[in-house]
C-alpha cells in the first residue's frame, strides 16, 4: 500500500475509532507474522513439517505425546525471542487511552500480554502454548519443566499430582473450545460498535462466527487482512496492507506515543 492509500485507511479507521464507544479488537495469525512467528496457513512454513497433533490421539497415545511435544519444541526453538510487533503495541496504546474495550484472540503466542493487554480484557480462545496445564487435574506445569523431562527420557511427562497426561495449554483440533472464554467472546460481540478483524483468515470455527455475530448485532465491522475473507462482504470497511504501518498510523492520529 502507498503511502497515500495508508493515509487514507488510517484516516478511515481512526474516524471510525473515535466514533466509537465500545470497540473490541479480534487478532489473529497475521498480526504476528511481523514478530517472525509464522502463520499457520504460510505454505511450505514450519506449520506444514510440525503440525498439531489431534486431541484425540494425543489422549490416546503416549507415543502421539510424545511427538505433540517433540513438534512443539521444534516450533518453539524457530522463533525463540519473538517480542510484541507495532500491530501489537499498538492496540495496547489504544486500550491504554480508551479508544479499545478488549482484545479477543485466536493466537496462542502471548505477545499481547507482553505488549501490555491486561489479562482481564484479553480473551485467548485458543489457548496459550507458553505453558501446559493437565488435562485431568488442570495444575500448571511450565514448559522448561516438561522439556525437561521430555529430553531426558523421549516420554511425554505425566502430572505429578494425578499422573494425568499433561498437554500444551492451546485449544488442539477436535478439544472443546473453552465455555467460558466464549461466553466473554460472544457477549462483547454482541454488545460492541465496533468490531475490528486484524490478521484472521475468518474461516476457523466457532472462532469466525464472532464477526459476523457482531455485524449482525449492529456493529461496524472493519477486517484489515492481505487475504480476501468471507465476510469482507457484510464488513463496514475492508483495508488489505501490512497491519503494523496501519495501526502505527492510527495511533498518530490520536497523537499517542509511536511505538518501534
Amino acid at each position: 500500500m502507498v503511502d497515500a492509500e495508508l493515509k487514507t485507511a488510517a484516516d478511515e479507521l481512526a474516524s471510525l475509532l473515535a466514533q466509537s464507544s465500545r470497540a473490541v479488537a479480534f487478532t489473529g495469525a497475521g498480526i504476528s507474522t511481523e514478530s517472525g512467528i509464522p502463520d499457520f496457513r504460510s505454505p511450505g512454513g514450519l506449520w506444514t513439517q510440525n503440525k498439531p497433533i489431534p486431541f484425540q490421539a494425543f489422549v490416546a497415545s503416549r507415543e502421539a505425546r510424545a511427538e505433540a511435544w517433540r513438534r512443539k519444541f521444534t516450533m518453539d526453538d524457530s522463533y525463540r525471542g519473538a517480542a510484541p510487533n507495532r500491530g501489537h503495541l499498538a492496540l495496547a496504546a489504544l486500550m491504554r487511552a480508551g479508544r479499545l474495550d478488549a482484545v479477543i484472540t485466536q493466537n496462542i503466542d502471548n505477545l499481547h500480554q507482553d505488549s501490555g493487554i491486561p489479562d482481564e480484557r484479553l480473551i485467548e480462545i485458543h489457548g496459550n502454548g507458553t505453558y501446559a496445564t493437565c488435562l485431568a487435574c488442570q495444575r500448571r506445569y511450565e514448559l522448561g519443566w516438561v522439556r525437561e523431562r521430555f529430553e531426558a527420557s523421549g516420554a511425554p511427562p505425566d502430572c505429578e499430582a494425578c499422573a494425568g497426561p499433561v498437554k500444551s495449554a492451546t485449544i488442539s483440533f477436535g478439544q472443546a473450545m473453552p465455555e467460558d472464554k466464549m461466553r466473554r467472546a460472544a457477549a462483547l460481540a454482541a454488545d460492541c460498535d465496533l468490531f475490528l478483524a486484524i490478521g484472521s483468515s475468518l474461516v476457523v470455527y466457532p472462532a469466525a462466527g464472532l464477526p459476523a455475530a457482531a455485524a449482525e448485532n449492529g456493529a461496524s465491522l472493519v477486517i484489515i487482512n492481505r487475504e480476501p475473507t468471507p465476510l469482507d462482504d457484510i464488513a463496514t470497511l475492508v483495508l488489505r496492507t501490512e497491519i503494523g504501518p496501519l495501526l502505527s498510523a492510527v495511533m498518530e492520529r490520536f497523537q499517542l506515543p509511536q511505538v518501534s
